[in-house]
């Protein structure tokens, strides 16, 4: 069983809930954030260490890294997917150089033996349809960053992550629940393989003292393809409600971003919006036969967090 265990980003959906889950376990984790008093407070009751660093600053890693043997890096910036460049907050500053500043750190540190490092569904060689997207650049000079590190690494290649904290399909939850119609941007036919958090939690922790993760490079989504009108109706029916969908064309979403982009946290961009309305799927086989683990249904997932909203259309 690998020693302690260094979550990156862990005040995050995706890192607090692997932090969570580790604790339970029963393993030694720390977890490494900006703001180390967020993280306490979001992981409130969990008795972990809490160290500051950030992925920007290669200086502030050293210290973090002291006794750490595996090294899990889901680190996103604030907003994501909405860049915001005033802040340093990009795909090329957190995702690309942080990662390779977070990898040389562990090389440095001389006792990390594994890690594992939450990538993004598509990125791969040979996609010259997406060599513009500064999310694809970003996450494919990471992953080139982790394979050549000499540290044994395992790559997770997810798809879109939901579960109860999360912002991004509980956005479609909370217009299920509040507004008269839920809406969509695009035609709503573009396919995704929604992918429930505590799968993709138990798919890492697995891979933490697994021979067969070893340098691989696994991608993985839920168990069904849907399209985001088939995901909302889905939403709808958990909740008990019968409400329109109402499709917003992406170039409109785009030209009434712009405007947007001049406040300090903008809420989209036109990237953004490119972003959640591209269908990208996964092939989840060489990650079932590695690691044997079963994954939940979008409708069984949801049905385990939501309940049906009493009276009302």
């Amino acid at each position: 069983m690998a020693g302690k265990i260094l979550i990156a980003g862990g005040s995050g959906f995706i890192g607090s809930t692997i932090a969570s889950a580790l604790w339970k376990a029963e393993r030694d984790v720390a977890v490494l954030s900006r703001h180390p008093n967020d993280a306490r407070a979001r992981l409130a009751g969990i008795e972990i260490d809490y160290v500051r660093g950030d992925v920007r600053e290669p200086k502030s890693l050293s210290k973090a890294l002291k006794g750490i043997e595996t090294i899990i890096s889901c680190v996103q910036f604030p907003n994501h997917p909405v860049e915001n460049p005033r802040k340093g907050y990009t795909y090329e500053k957190i995702d690309g150089e942080g990662t390779r500043n977070l990898v040389e750190a562990a090389r440095e540190a001389g006792g990390v033996k594994r890690f594992i490092y939450l990538s993004g569904a598509g990125v791969r060689q040979g996609r010259p349809r997406l060599a513009h997207e500064p999310w694809f650049r970003a996450k494919l000079m990471a992953e080139h960053a982790v394979i050549e590190s000499g540290v044994a690494y395992t790559i997770f290649r997810p798809s879109w992550v939901y579960g109860r904290d999360d912002r991004s399909l509980n956005r479609f939850v909370d217009f299920a629940r509040t507004m008269p119609f839920v809406p969509v941007i695009g035609d709503g036919d573009n396919r995704v393989q929604p992918l429930f958090i505590m799968d993709l939690v138990r798919y890492v922790i697995a891979a933490i003292d697994s021979p067969r993760a070893r340098n691989r490079i696994y991608e993985l989504g839920g168990p069904e393809t849907l399209s985001m009108n088939e995901i909302v109706r889905t939403i709808l029916k958990t909740l008990g409600k019968d409400k329109r969908i109402v499709h917003h064309p992406k170039w409109f979403m785009k030209l009434a971003s712009l405007p947007m982009q001049a406040l300090k946290a903008p809420p989209l961009s036109p990237q953004a919006i490119e972003f959640i309305t591209m269908e990208e799927l996964v092939d989840n086989r060489e990650a079932l036969a590695d690691l044997e683990l079963p994954l939940t249904r979008l409708a069984d997932a949801l049905a385990t967090y939501l309940t049906p909203v009493p009276g009302g259309p």
